[in-house]
């Protein structure tokens, strides 16, 4: 499991240049919230919004995730725990105002970033319109 990157996977590079591609700038394998242990592979922090690029392997997607051939229950179970995270960071991050984003790593890349550059300006709108209230 070493050989696994943590950051900096292709899925995760092309996603960070079509995003950078439309003019937003983004923290890289950041903590959303200092307290949760939980690193994002993209956080604008003013906006609010955490970026997540999943492996459909390691965090079971339905379309192609695959059944591991060896040691089957070992992997279930680390996937099944993946997806529980998944989900915990989702809810924590949603509960202290924040918007999480999951791209999974089968995406095309510009609609990715299409997803993420609407949320980003819309949590900024709201930001702005917040304050001038």
């Amino acid at each position: 499991m070493r050989g696994n990157r943590r950051r900096d996977t292709r899925p995760e590079l092309a996603v960070r240049r079509a995003v950078h591609a439309l003019g937003l700038r983004y923290r890289v394998d950041a903590r959303p919230l200092a307290d949760l242990n939980r690193r994002a592979d993209l956080v604008f922090p003013r906006a609010k919004v955490a970026v997540f690029v999943d492996g459909c392997y390691w965090h079971g997607c339905p379309v192609h995730g695959t059944v591991a051939q060896t040691n089957a229950a070992y992997w279930d179970q680390k996937i099944r725990r993946n997806r529980e995270r998944d989900l915990e960071t989702d809810t924590v991050l949603a509960e202290r105002g924040w918007t999480s984003l999951r791209v999974w790593e089968h995406e095309l890349p510009a609609e990715a970033a299409t997803r993420v550059f609407s949320a980003v300006i819309l949590a900024r709108s709201a930001s702005v319109r917040a304050k001038s209230d």
